[in-house]
């Protein structure tokens, strides 16, 4: 698997926790392959149950929509759990990503409640201009992590 992910260009891999028998093991075993382990976590998934492995992890990527077609509507109902996982990483160097809705309307939120690291796709691909959406995407989440 490690030639394999470095040879595709994989130096992250993320995967859903629901779907995962091993957690830990599979987290560890990606590092080991040299790549970034990141675990995602559905909307309704509660982030407690995996707070004993956030060590073995590079980043947390919580779902603000249910996964499965972009275009969907932010879930406000996740950002009780993004400030709820920030408090669980502490300062560790571990990133906090979400995804599913991010827009220039959302995003302030998602940086206030302690997400670092944001997924736009419809936001960004839908926009007249994609690049300056995504300069803007990035001075909203900036702005609001100033306050």
């Amino acid at each position: 698997m490690g030639a394999c992910l470095r040879r595709g260009g994989a130096e992250s891999v993320t995967f859903h926790v629901e779907a995962a028998r091993a957690p830990i093991r599979l987290a560890r075993e990606l590092r080991a392959k040299g790549a970034r382990a990141s675990m995602a976590l559905r909307p309704a998934t509660p982030i407690e149950p995996y707070a004993d492995m956030l060590d073995e992890l590079d980043m947390v990527l919580l779902m603000t929509v249910e996964p499965g077609f972009g275009g969907q509507k932010f879930l406000d109902l996740v950002l009780p759990k993004i400030r709820r996982t920030r408090e669980l990483l502490g300062d560790r160097p571990i990133w906090l990503q979400v995804d599913g809705g991010v827009s220039a309307e959302t995003i302030g939120r998602c940086a206030e409640a302690g997400a670092d690291t944001f997924v736009a796709g419809s936001a960004v691909y839908s926009a007249d201009d994609p690049d300056a959406m995504v300069a803007t995407l990035r001075d909203l989440a900036v702005a609001a992590c100033r306050h």
